[in-house]
């Protein structure tokens, strides 16, 4: 009996891949063969994923990249890209389409359409991205990890959760040592296009807090690439302990340990924040164009599982107050983690994988929770 392909469509950026990585192994472990559709850029992050997975690399563009010139290519670029996926998939043709979104992911969800094979896409945001705002209405359903998502008429909503990989649910629940006099953890991560504002706060609002405090403080703290050498120099000089880093392979078992998580909140983030359960501050991310960071927070928030800190006027006084406010009241601290794990859905990538089963097999797709 011939193994069953599912073609996943995503871009490069973490945000997009890590929940396609998740889904990918589930349905590896399923029995399926699986295919990643991206572009030259997709690829280079595409590290994560199983060796099982074959990664196929087709032409894709964007019109937010490489000025107006480069930006009459992109129609062309794009064209190739789905000539190319379409031609694979009439060679081995998948029973299934996922996308994932980000502008990689254009080519093999229109020649799912082109083909008329059986499709869905995966909504990682709270607001749908532009890629999959082109393919609401041209899938059998959006998957949404962010309950509830904004979606236009016509489009079928299934709420799957955001699928986290296997290293995250390894971590599902792990005990939560709440805040005390001993070393305590702070892992900072802000994504590659939001790093830069939480180098520029974090490091003088931990180093305002109170000495007895501050002493114990042991920081894991994602910083872009050019702002390693000023990020390390500012927590030496104020006797903190840290290791920064630009990417951290380990993010899990880093989480893991923290008393404190302060992130932006992007989808992923959240997600593996409230599987693993810890509390958190969030940060949206002010540039994200349809806010969506600030939906995605909301869930934890309403929780009482993190506080909320707008960018429009953040500070360092005021990211003080609030790490504070947790790491000096072990009782709310733990009350957090406990309320962040409340709403976390380990399950969302079998409860995807279960919907990826039910479209290819022409079943209805009532049954998953709405």
């Amino acid at each position: 009996m011939m193994q069953r392909a599912l073609v996943i469509a995503a871009g490069g950026t973490g945000g997009h891949m890590f929940p396609a990585q998740a889904l990918a192994e589930a349905m590896l472990a399923r029995g399926w063969r699986v295919r990643l559709s991206t572009d030259d850029r997709g690829a280079r992050y595409a590290g994560g994923f199983p060796p099982e997975v074959t990664v196929e690399v087709v032409p894709s563009a964007t019109f937010a990249r490489g000025g107006a010139l480069a930006g009459l290519a992109v129609p062309f670029r794009v064209a190739g890209g789905v000539l190319a996926a379409r031609a694979r998939m009439r060679r081995d043709r998948p029973e299934a389409v996922v996308g994932f979104g980000g502008y990689p992911a254009i080519p093999a969800m229109a020649a799912a359409v082109l083909g008329r094979l059986p499709r869905l896409i995966h909504e990682q945001n709270g607001v749908l991205g532009r890629v999959n705002q082109i393919f609401a209405t041209r899938v059998a359903a959006v998957a949404c990890g962010t309950w509830p998502t904004e979606l236009p008429a016509g489009a079928r909503a299934i709420h799957t959760g955001n699928p986290v990989r296997a290293a995250v649910r390894e971590r599902a629940g792990a005990p939560y040592i709440p805040p005390g006099d001993y070393p305590m953890s702070i892992l900072v991560i802000g994504g590659s296009q939001g790093a830069r504002i939480l180098s520029d706060i974090v490091p003088p609002a931990l180093a305002a807090l109170p000495e007895p405090l501050r002493r114990n403080l042991r920081i894991s703290h994602q910083a872009r690439e050019e702002d390693l050498a000023r990020v390390e120099a500012f927590y030496a000089e104020a006797g903190i302990a840290a290791d920064v880093q630009p990417f951290f392979t380990d993010i899990p078992a880093r989480m893991s340990e923290a008393q404190l998580v302060i992130s932006r909140a992007g989808a992923s983030s959240v997600a593996d924040i409230s599987v693993i359960g810890r509390p958190a501050i969030l940060i949206p991310l002010a540039i994200a164009i349809r806010d969506e960071q600030t939906a995605n927070a909301r869930a934890l928030t309403d929780a009482g599982a993190a506080v909320l800190l707008p960018e429009a006027g953040l500070s360092s006084e005021a990211l003080t107050e609030a790490v504070l406010g947790i790491l000096s009241d072990p009782d709310r601290a733990a009350d957090m983690a406990r309320a962040a794990l409340s709403i976390g859905m380990p399950d969302a990538a079998e409860r995807l994988a279960d919907l990826v089963e039910r479209l290819a097999e022409g079943r209805d797709l009532e049954g998953a929770t709405q």
